[in-house]
């Protein structure tokens, strides 16, 4: 298995090719790690082989907390490596990470390659191995509306099975000054529209 190489770079195309030892080999990299990378440069690139039956790909990143983030993308469900690719493609590293912690779906449909169930499917998978914990999220979305998370709607709504976070957001825009009982009502409206 090849876990890292060090090489001079000598091309740049769809791939760059990082000779090491007179031995060239093409590396698929991320944009962000593409633009770092220079023709006639020293390089070095921690490696994914990624071997089929038809092809064995090597993918090589600047930052091994990239490979290892490329690599937990890889074990979601119908994630390839060119979709885990295109994810780490659409932001620096920590975009990507506090996307998937923080379930924001849209960001992550951006990716090539990456519809609204893949992009569902990454954030149930990874959200709790990734980024800041859900809890964090969620407990900086609370306090950001101004809510408490010892507010009983808060607490009902979660007791119904919404998350902490789904339960703020649904709970974001009803007025305070309501009853416990209507907020819960209003909250659950909101959520049916």
């Amino acid at each position: 298995m090849i876990a890292s190489l060090r090489g001079i770079v000598t091309a740049k195309s769809s791939n760059v090719i990082l000779e090491c030892a007179g031995v060239g080999y093409g590396v698929v990299v991320t944009l962000s790690d593409f633009g770092h990378l220079t023709v006639g440069s020293e390089a070095s690139l921690f490696i994914h082989e990624h071997i089929k039956e038809d092809a064995h790909d090597l993918y090589g990143f600047i930052s091994l907390e990239t490979q290892q983030l490329f690599e937990l993308l890889l074990r979601v469900k119908n994630v390839g490596p060119k979709v885990a690719l295109a994810v780490l493609d659409i932001g620096p590293m920590q975009t990507v990470r506090q996307a998937i912690a923080d379930g924001n779906v849209k960001l992550l449909q951006t990716a090539k390659g990456v519809g609204k169930r893949a992009a569902e499917q990454i954030i149930v998978e990874l959200r709790d191995k990734v980024g800041s914990p859900v809890g964090d999220a969620a407990e900086n979305l609370v306090n950001r509306a101004g809510i408490n998370q010892n507010d009983e709607a808060l607490q009902a709504l979660v007791s119904l099975g919404y998350s902490e976070y789904d339960a703020s957001i649904a709970l974001e825009n009803v007025d305070t000054s309501l009853s416990v009982e209507d907020r819960i009502k209003q909250a659950l409206r909101g959520q049916n529209k």
